[in-house]
């Protein structure tokens, strides 16, 4: 019988593990342990803790995939009932793989919802991000599901995974991963440190900065897509209020993703005046292989680079 990973103690499993992680491969380890990822970012990082510690995961979402809309296959669906773990974002970030997880909880197999675990942050703590158009409510519930966007929190979310795998050399692992993570958190900061105070203030496409405002120092003027998620439509008078916000508190930029329908974005620019400019950052989604954001860190890096290029 495949083993499971068990909740608050350690397995007594010997790894004899090989294989390094790659988003989106087969990831059965050599003992026969198992595991899947849904996002990229923590498919990243889950990653470069299984490759620590000689064993490798699996990511469901290729890369640039949507979280809020992606559905899983019925193949990758039956990869998830038989793995030893299944590790989710959480927080209804993952809206259309909600029913799949929920049947693969139902047939057993531990699911991991890491953003629960991480101090989550309620949308109403992110400075006037969310409801300057009169909308109510956010697709995702009560707390914002996007943590992966503070570098610290992912810090923590290392940690976590490592240690519900269950053995010392993955624990270990998820310590030295965060242990980096940290350091990188420092490197972001200190990247960021160029831009001044009154250029601090952003706008995004959607509402998934927050957790990255409270940890770096950044204010939001507003966003594109009410209510949380990509899937939302604003109204033409939403987009001619928020262009009025940003020339008011001059706002330079626009910051999007590939995610979200441009549109959208461009209309908002053109509303605001032909001075505005439209910078594609990394939200949901690590780049591809032969980019410099790549894996998790890369991401993060090439985001703080593009923000200081816009805003500095």
């Amino acid at each position: 019988m495949r083993a499971r990973f068990a909740l608050g103690f350690a397995a007594a499993t010997a790894l004899a593990l090989s294989a390094c992680s790659d988003t989106g491969t087969d990831s059965d380890a050599a003992d026969g342990t198992s595991i899947v990822v849904t996002t990229t970012p923590l498919g990243s990082v889950t990653g470069q803790i299984a490759e620590c510690a000689g064993g490798s995961a699996t990511t469901l979402m290729p890369v640039n995939a949507d979280p809020h809309d992606f559905a899983a296959s019925s193949a990758q669906v039956a990869d998830m009932v038989k793995a030893d773990l299944v590790i989710a974002n959480g927080l209804g970030l993952e809206g259309g793989l909600d029913a799949s997880l929920k049947q693969v909880a139902a047939d057993g197999t531990e699911v991991l919802h890491v953003a629960e675990h991480i101090d989550p942050l309620p949308w109403g703590d992110h400075e006037h991000e969310h409801d300057e158009h009169g909308h109510e409510g956010h697709a995702h519930g009560d707390l914002d599901p996007h943590f992966w966007l503070d570098v610290s929190r992912m810090a923590a979310a290392a940690e976590l995974i490592g240690e519900r795998v269950g053995d010392e050399r993955w624990a270990e692992c998820g310590s030295q991963v965060a242990n980096e993570l940290r350091a990188l958190d420092e490197e972001i900061r200190t990247t960021l440190s160029v831009i001044p105070e009154e250029r601090r203030t952003i706008v995004t496409d959607h509402e998934a900065f927050g957790y990255f405002n409270r940890a770096y120092d950044f204010h939001s003027a507003g966003v594109v897509i009410p209510g949380g998620s990509t899937e939302a439509q604003p109204s033409s008078q939403d987009l001619a209020a928020l262009a009025g916000v940003m020339r008011a508190e001059n706002v330079p930029v626009i910051f999007t993703n590939a995610a979200v329908k441009q549109t959208l974005v461009d209309a908002l620019a053109a509303e605001v005046g032909e001075d505005v400019k439209v910078v594609s950052l990394y939200e949901g989604s690590v780049g591809p292989q032969d980019s410099p954001a790549a894996d998790y860190q890369g991401m993060m890096r090439e985001n703080a680079r593009l923000i200081v290029e816009a805003l500095g």
